[in-house]
């Protein structure tokens, strides 16, 4: 069971509600067999009892062999048990991480401590899952018993050259690498970084399946990936703040306000996600006549009644836990974490069933490879004609524009101003992330080489700039409330935590930022890195996010009002400047003058016969080139400006000091003057004049 921990379950003022607390398990081993182990049943059991419902048909279905009993049930049942276990390792993190608070030391208290323990069971179980599921993956995509696998080679095969086992190779490292973190976590920061790497551990799979293959694939990745991540942040949250009020854990009522906000978004993400994925793969007339539409079915109802749960814990649960009560929401809470265990098991069998499929015509090239069609050269008319919604991109971009404004907004509702420079620069960056990344330039980035430049250097320069001069962090710290003396930490400090953090300070060096900066242009596209990611929907996508966080790191400390961990001096901002210029220019020209295609292998099977390539390319590293030019006029400027105004504020605060106390400074200079020349007269000086004697003497 493992060791007690003294002083876990204590309470500083136990309520009747807690007393019964006393008398559960005290040690996180044994409130992992209480509290964990049914939930990963009921998704395993659930997972099982679904995939015999296609059995053998799935595998004729798809023209495949029928790997075999074993395959064929224990698959579903480790794939179940290794999402619920990812799920619960993320919320015990989540609640380490957030939902109670940490010490003033920063250190974890033994709520939090307690919580990652737990996530360290979680994570083994997750590890052990995830390892399970090579052989079985690799079994199920060959067609043989799972038991002609177990051999190293064919393994390390396997993983190299079936996607599906890829990922789950990469899951089971991340998970590995999740529990190593748990076993020596003690302070808040440590269940931040556990907690983030558990969420990357889910994105392999996410990016596979049958999302990553078909039409509008582009659309069902995205929408499946925030569907995952939701998903898990939700039902892994519930398990853990059940187990936290279920073991007396401290701050009840903090710990279950927190996680209802955290759960209303999850709970619109996944819906709007759910609906969204569903539509790119069925009619709405497939939901009773096929057995993927029923399971669809079952999982709509499912997530409609766990939306009445979270609306009754929001009405009853939360006010009664304000007054000390846990027990309802322990009760409802743990039937709630069954149905969610529930339909983890629905959604295990809905990935092993295979969509219906109706009287479609044959995709083309294009279709199969990029998940949409493109049937005409690029325009500047094409830009609105051609636009195609970023299901990631295009939302992030709407959401910071949203909060953004909320934040002005509760600003001047408390009578406070905010620079309208600001607003502007802010909504303009997130207007140029919308039209690059879901306009006619998103649809025609992964397949033309000029388009993907222009849309690099806007992600990579015009969009960081216009962000970082909306000082985003700047209106958080004023829009949201401080914590108070004594008080828990809430938003507000955690995010003054992440602008301090070793991580932050370490990115935010002014070499680190510039060799991302101009290094990755260099390592991206003349390493064959970009020919690999041309094949990969993830690929685009992981791309997106590194031009656009490299961006925003170089470009905050040169024109950033924020706050950064390093303050350059002006000069220093100049120079960091000028040094990235020249070797930005140095990559246009050598994308240019270069005779080979890059990525050639992947744009010959688009078969777009109206686009050169290599002088699609030449106008690519023209692009690079020349529009690098404008954003750093742009960056310019807007240092000159700030120094302008710098030099105004402390001209101006040097007007209200002096007319505070009278002048003191040039008083006491001039006092100062005085004393030098009368002792440069009393040591018979023949220069020790004042500056009043030569004036009379009209010099």
């Amino acid at each position: 069971m493992g060791p007690t921990y003294p002083g876990l379950v204590a309470s500083p003022t136990p309520t009747p509600a807690d007393a019964p607390a006393r008398a559960r398990p005290t040690t996180p081993g044994a409130l992992f067999a209480a509290q964990v182990a049914p939930v990963l049943a009921v998704a395993a059991v659930v997972a099982l009892a679904l995939s015999t419902l296609s059995g053998a048909a799935t595998f004729a279905q798809l023209g495949l062999p029928d790997p075999g009993p074993l395959t064929v049930y224990a698959l579903p049942v480790v794939r179940a048990a290794s999402q619920a276990a990812a799920a619960v390792t993320i919320g015990f993190l989540l609640l380490a991480a957030f939902f109670t608070p940490p010490a003033a030391s920063g250190s974890l208290t033994a709520d939090g401590y307690r919580a990652v323990r737990m996530a360290t069971w979680a994570a083994g179980a997750w590890s052990v899952a995830a390892l399970l599921m090579i052989p079985l993956s690799t079994a199920d995509a060959y067609g043989r018993p799972v038991g002609a696998m177990l051999d190293l080679r064919v393994l390390a095969t396997a993983v190299t050259g079936i996607e599906t086992t890829g990922a789950w190779a990469l899951t089971a490292l991340v998970a590995l690498v999740v529990l190593g973190v748990t076993r020596a976590v003690l302070g808040w920061g440590g269940a931040v970084v556990g907690a983030g790497l558990a969420l990357a551990g889910l994105l392999p799979l996410a990016l596979t399946g049958h999302s990553a293959g078909g039409s509008d694939h582009d659309v069902a990745t995205n929408s499946l990936l925030l569907h995952v991540l939701a998903a898990a942040v939700w039902v892994g949250g519930l398990v853990a703040v059940v187990t936290h009020l279920a073991a007396g854990g401290r701050h009840p009522a903090l710990a279950a306000r927190r996680f209802s906000a955290v759960a209303l978004v999850c709970w619109i993400v996944l819906a709007a996600s759910g609906v969204l994925n569903a539509l790119v793969r069925i009619s709405p007339g497939d939901l009773v006549t096929s057995t993927y539409g029923v399971l669809v079915l079952v999982k709509i109802l499912a997530l409609v009644a766990l939306g009445a749960f979270g609306a009754w814990h929001r009405r009853h649960s939360l006010p009664a836990i304000e007054r000390g009560e846990t027990a309802a929401l322990v009760r409802f809470g743990g039937l709630e974490v069954l149905l969610m265990a529930a339909t983890i098991g629905v959604a295990v069998a809905l990935g092993r069933t295979p969509p219906p499929v109706g009287p479609q015509p044959e995709p083309t090239r294009i279709e199969a490879l990029l998940g949409y069609g493109i049937d005409a050269p690029f325009s500047l008319a094409g830009v609105v004609t051609q636009a195609r919604f970023d299901v990631l991109f295009g939302t992030l971009a709407l959401v910071l524009a949203g909060l953004y404004v909320a934040g002005v907004r509760r600003l001047r509702a408390r009578g406070d101003g905010w620079p309208p420079g600001r607003t502007t620069a802010w909504l303009l960056g997130c207007l140029a992330l919308l039209v690059v990344t879901s306009s006619g330039i998103g649809r025609y980035a992964p397949a033309q080489f000029s388009v993907h430049m222009g849309q690099h250097m806007v992600l990579n320069m015009l969009v960081p700039i216009l962000l970082v001069l909306g000082a985003p962090i700047t209106l958080l710290l004023r829009a949201l409330p401080a914590a108070g003396s004594g008080a828990p930490p809430g938003p507000r400090e955690w995010v003054l935590a992440a602008v301090h953090s070793p991580v932050a300070r370490v990115l935010s060096h002014p070499l680190v930022a510039l060799a991302l900066f101009v290094g990755s242009f260099y390592v991206l596209y003349f390493s064959g890195l970009f020919d690999a990611a041309l094949e990969s929907h993830w690929a685009h996508i992981a791309m997106n996010v590194h031009f656009l966080a490299v961006g925003l790191l170089f470009f905050w400390p040169i024109v950033g009002v924020d706050p950064s961990p390093r303050q350059l001096p002006p000069i220093g901002r100049l120079g960091l400047l000028f040094v990235a210029v020249p070797l930005h220019a140095f990559f246009g020209i050598a994308v240019m003058s270069s005779n080979t295609v890059i990525g050639s292998s992947f744009y010959q099977q688009l078969e777009m016969p109206w686009v050169d390539r290599l002088a699609d390319q030449t106008a690519g590293g023209g692009l690079a080139w020349a529009t690098g030019e404008a954003p750093m006029l742009l960056v310019l400027i807007a240092l000159l400006v700030q120094w302008s105004r710098a030099d105004e504020r402390q001209a101006r605060q040097g007007d209200r000091r002096a007319e505070r106390d009278g002048d003191r400074e040039l008083a006491e200079y001039n006092a100062m003057l005085r004393s030098l020349a009368g002792g440069r007269r009393d040591t018979g000086d023949p220069q020790g004049e004042t500056t009043a004697d030569l004036q009379q003497r009209g010099t």
